[in-house]
């Protein structure tokens, strides 16, 4: 028996035309998996159906912005770029992410922020200020990356990607930097017997 594959096109109630399946939004309650119109259709309905609201409820309507084919508007950024510039969604009417990649980015770092660190954008750029724009460790290179305590969370600073890592390598341990500290002085660690197994650190 020869296999069924997938209908080359579908037949959209709204605008009356066969299109192609990828010119409708997906839908997991249907049987084909898509919805039953157009995103075109889907689009302009929303498009009517929020100016009527807005119209109910005496609020001034957004008028559509001037884009061209191949573009979105950004209504966070205000910016029309092209499609390329967004991420797909296939639920969505038109295919594409209500917010275009560099917004999307922002808003992932915002939230990464808070998450992490319980910190807004504000008050990480407040105490980069504070710091004149460098790294409390190397007082050189830019401060980019939050340091903060992994035992009680509490943030210590911004400091460059370089000092970061090397705080990591050294898992925070005041002891072994100190030790790393004394090494690259010319001072070698020459530990002093007080038990057995145990060393003691030179005053």
């Amino acid at each position: 028996m020869e296999a069924v594959g997938e209908p080359d096109s579908k037949h959209c109630p709204g605008c009356k035309r066969d299109l192609p399946p990828v010119a409708f939004a997906r839908d997991r309650n249907r049987r084909d998996g898509l919805q039953s119109r157009c995103r075109q259709c889907v689009a302009e309905y929303g498009a009517a159906h929020y100016r009527r609201r807005r119209e109910a409820m005496g609020k001034p309507v957004r008028e559509k912005a001037d884009v061209p084919a191949g573009h979105k508007l950004c209504r966070m950024c205000g910016e029309v770029k092209p499609h390329s510039e967004w991420h797909r969604n296939a639920t969505a009417s038109d295919g594409l992410s209500t917010r275009c990649k560099a917004c999307r980015a922002v808003l992932g770092r915002q939230g990464h922020l808070k998450r992490q660190y319980g910190m807004t954008e504000a008050e990480r750029d407040a105490m980069v200020a504070e710091q004149f724009g460098i790294c409390r460790i190397c007082l050189a290179a830019s401060a980019e990356h939050v340091d903060h305590d992994h035992e009680t969370g509490r943030v210590r600073g911004v400091l460059c990607f370089s000092c970061n890592a090397a705080l990591g390598q050294f898992k925070d341990q005041p002891d072994v930097i100190r030790r790393a500290a004394a090494y690259v002085e010319g001072n070698v660690w020459k530990p002093t017997l007080v038990a057995p197994g145990v060393y003691q650190l030179p005053s």
